[in-house]
């Protein structure tokens, strides 16, 4: 079987990314440009300013990957982009550069769904992973619990109502004062702090026992902190941080214990920027292992928006005979399953 070279781009936020990768698990290079330090400065993502900076970064973000490689365009063999769900100038960015890619070298261009890319990330930090398997998607955007039936193929078990798991780490580290990005700065806090300090709710959704919901914590938090305040009370920012992630974690990790209980499948998998928690990860170990289990995740580097993950999802899709023509667009609110 001949090599499959994908070169692939993402854009979908607020990092420029590019990756050459072969055959959906292999990595000949990775680079990104993160625009962390600039949106700190507001307390999150700014649309507007994120669409500049990919404009001014990608290009050079793309010749670096092709560097890294040690290849040119002309040993590409196809173009993965990422396509939706995300902001939509950010994505706009990244789909027009792919198309003028694909276009000028006459090679395949097929547009990626974000959050299959943080699955297919497991590909590429385990090459012995095989579908089916149960994966739980957390990110700043999107709380899916999804059963992977086969390479492209998704159901959707559950996924969050209202605010994802990554959002209300954000919102909360702002309340109470940790400042963005809120995930890795409420695990740092959490490690100082005592996790039974507060007992926060853990919301159930009567209709779909794997459906999440976040937007009840973070007003318990809310709550809890203006109570504090109007009574004079000292806060312990450290407590507040350790408590309110024990509700999230042990939400999550129930979910997904319950599918693997009720699937019967012996596999499950973290994705998504969330997974880099390490409470997060050190729960579903025990969990796991409790259960004999095997469980997967990916490196840190692999769980935040990378264009690794974009290429080895589009390698599966270019196996699987998807091919995107000059009319790809951005779709900001792209479903899984919907490409």
């Amino acid at each position: 079987m001949e090599d499959v070279k994908i070169l692939a781009i993402e854009s979908s936020c607020d990092e420029t990314a590019a990756a050459v990768v072969v055959n959906g698990r292999e990595v000949l290079s990775n680079v990104i440009s993160s625009q962390i330090d600039l949106h700190t400065l507001y307390g999150g993502v700014v649309p507007e300013i994120a669409s500049r900076k990919h404009i001014e970064n990608i290009n050079p973000v793309i010749e670096k990957a092709l560097s890294d490689a040690n290849c040119t365009l002309d040993d590409i063999d196809a173009i993965g982009v990422t396509c939706g769900p995300g902001l939509v100038g950010a994505l706009l960015v990244g789909v027009a550069e792919a198309k003028a890619i694909a276009f000028a070298k006459d090679i395949p261009l097929i547009g990626v769904n974000h959050i299959e890319g943080h699955v297919c990330a497991n590909y590429v930090e385990d090459k012995t992973l095989e579908p089916p398997f149960l994966c739980l998607i957390v990110s700043g955007g999107h709380t899916h619990l999804v059963m992977v039936e086969d390479y492209c193929q998704y159901k959707i078990l559950g996924k969050s109502r209202d605010d994802a798991a990554g959002e209300a780490f954000d919102k909360v580290a702002r309340a109470i004062g940790l400042g963005y990005p809120g995930g890795p700065k409420i695990d740092k806090a959490a490690k100082e702090g005592d996790a039974f300090a507060y007992d926060f709710p853990k919301a159930k959704i009567a209709d779909n026992p794997y459906d999440f919901s976040f937007s009840g914590v973070k007003s318990a938090v809310l709550n809890e902190l203006n109570a504090k305040k109007m009574k004079g009370e000292d806060i312990v920012t450290e407590d507040v941080a350790a408590s309110f992630q024990r509700s999230v974690v042990e939400t999550l990790v129930d979910r997904a214990m319950l599918a693997v209980e009720e699937t019967g499948m012996k596999k499950i998998a973290l994705a998504g920027g969330v997974a880099s928690n390490t409470e997060l990860r050190k729960k579903f170990k025990e969990e796991c292992e409790k259960r004999g289990i095997d469980f997967y995740y990916p490196s840190p580097e692999l769980c935040t928006d990378n264009a690794v993950m974009i290429g080895s999802a589009a390698y599966f899709e270019y196996k699987n005979g998807t091919r995107d023509g000059w009319n790809l667009n951005a779709i900001p609110n792209l479903k899984l399953g919907d490409r």
